[in-house]
């Protein structure tokens, strides 16, 4: 069975009411997550959380105005490779990074894990790729978070397997098996936060956990159909996609037979 290690990676604060339409207009941590999933003796990493190239490429020009927008706390410290090593992981000793979309607070870590092969929708990549200035900064994308040498390690999940899901985990029937993690690991479409957003159901010892990335930002999202503040849809690649993904997990959340974690559940 695999396993799943949570880190988190700084946070950023932002109105709760943004996040959960009917909560306080007060100021709320939303914490930065990023997993290591291990399979055997194999590990991949799901998202990277802040980085100090977070800080390095929102430190002047347009891009000034996403850490005004949402300003994100962090220090060394706490970057997944030094918390890694701290466990004595390290690069060489995964196999790739899953990226679960293109926003800054996911991939600000890539540089540190640039020798590794990178994963993510080719879908969400070819409609991020060549985006630039205020259109990058209206979809959470900071470029200069890239590495230069990004596209020589890149697969994308479309060519990967398709493997039907138990129909307990209903109404999700279909993902994408990631390759060497023998079926327990199965990476899905959770359209509408961003281009390509995607999300994994994991198989672990206590049964099926599906990472859920940004479908939500608080579990009252899907448990009570509440989504965030209109204003949010603004942000959203999609908000009509966005809400029947929160539908589902809706669904997912009263057949019980998954656990759903999220990247940045605040303190609503």
């Amino acid at each position: 069975m695999a396993n799943i290690t949570t880190f988190e990676i700084g946070y950023c604060t932002h109105l709760g009411c943004m996040a959960l339409r009917g909560s306080p207009m007060r100021s709320c941590k939303f914490p930065s997550r990023a997993y290591l999933l291990e399979v055997g003796e194999r590990r991949w990493l799901w998202d990277t959380g802040y980085a100090s190239y977070f800080q390095q490429y929102t430190a002047s020009g347009i891009f000034r105005l996403y850490s005004q927008i949402t300003p994100a706390y962090f220090n060394p410290q706490q970057a997944l490779l030094e918390q890694l090593r701290s466990r004595g992981v390290g690069v060489g000793d995964i196999e790739a990074v899953i990226i679960s979309h293109f926003h800054a607070d996911h991939i600000a870590g890539l540089r540190d894990f640039s020798s590794l092969n990178m994963i993510c929708s080719g879908d969400g990549w070819q409609q991020t790729r060549e985006l630039r200035g205020f259109a990058a900064l209206k979809r959470a994308f900071i470029p200069g978070l890239i590495p230069e040498e990004f596209e020589s390690a890149l697969q994308f999940v479309e060519s990967f397997p398709r493997q039907s899901l138990p129909a307990e985990l209903a109404p999700f029937q279909q993902g994408y098996a990631l390759p060497g993690s023998d079926g327990q690991i199965l990476i899905v479409p959770l359209p509408g936060h961003a281009a390509g957003h995607l999300g994994a159901f994991v198989q672990t010892e206590a049964g099926w956990t599906l990472l859920a990335s940004d479908a939500a930002w608080s579990p009252l999202n899907y448990q009570q159909l509440r989504g965030p503040s209109r204003l949010a849809n603004l942000i959203m690649d999609n908000p009509r996609s966005y809400y029947q993904t929160l539908e589902a997990l809706n669904q997912l959340h009263h057949g019980g037979a998954a656990k759903i974690l999220l990247c940045h559940e605040g303190d609503l």
